[in-house]
């Protein structure tokens, strides 16, 4: 995907015009993109849109009004848009009671190794996690990955009959998440832009 430009990013004033319609925008497109995987996983599936909506959202929560500040959000995220052929999402570990947030990430070190894949028709594909998160001995609650997927593999997002999945194989969770035809038509769209 073509990385986003400083040109396409509004500066706090301008956004606030456009940001309930931008927002509204976003939430529907992530219909189709966001998925519960068990019940302590999420997984949000990236595009420019999305992309943009994030670097956007920063810039007005940190009051970032330097050319220098905004083109690091922009540099930023940037490193989470799809290749060619790639899907990049954010994975989000969902735990509410503050007691548990320890124990349970810990309990998830080395989801990184060979934990998280599509399943196409299947085929496993492994998750690649964001390098800059990977620690032995701890994990964050929100990771960046992606999948390198192969042309046959993105012609069989466009096919209804294959399965696709999302699933989690790690010693301490074990779930998955069939996709929809919507998601999978989602996500399909997303790939095609990436090409």
């Amino acid at each position: 995907m073509h990385p986003i430009q400083f040109s396409e990013v509004k500066n706090i004033y301008e956004y606030e015009k456009i940001r309930p319609d931008f927002r509204a925008k976003i939430i529907a497109e992530k219909k189709h993109r966001r998925f519960q995987i068990g019940e302590h996983m999420t997984i949000v599936f990236e595009n420019r849109n999305s992309v943009l909506f994030q670097i956007q959202e920063m810039i007005r929560v940190e009051k970032i009004i330097t050319d220098e500040g905004m083109q690091h959000e922009i540099d930023t995220y940037n490193l989470i848009l799809p290749g060619k052929n790639e899907l990049s999402a954010t994975l989000l570990i969902d735990i509410t009671e503050k007691h548990l947030i320890k124990p349970m990430l810990d309990s998830l070190i080395g989801l990184h190794r060979d934990s998280i894949y599509i399943v196409i028709d299947g085929r496993e594909i492994p998750a690649l996690f964001d390098e800059s998160q990977i620690e032995d001995d701890r994990i964050s609650a929100v990771q960046y990955i992606k999948w390198v997927l192969t042309d046959e593999d993105v012609r069989k997002f466009s096919d209804h009959s294959i399965v696709i999945q999302i699933a989690v194989k790690h010693k301490n969770y074990t779930a998955s998440h069939t996709l929809t035809e919507d998601e999978q038509e989602a996500l399909s769209a997303d790939l095609i832009a990436t090409n």
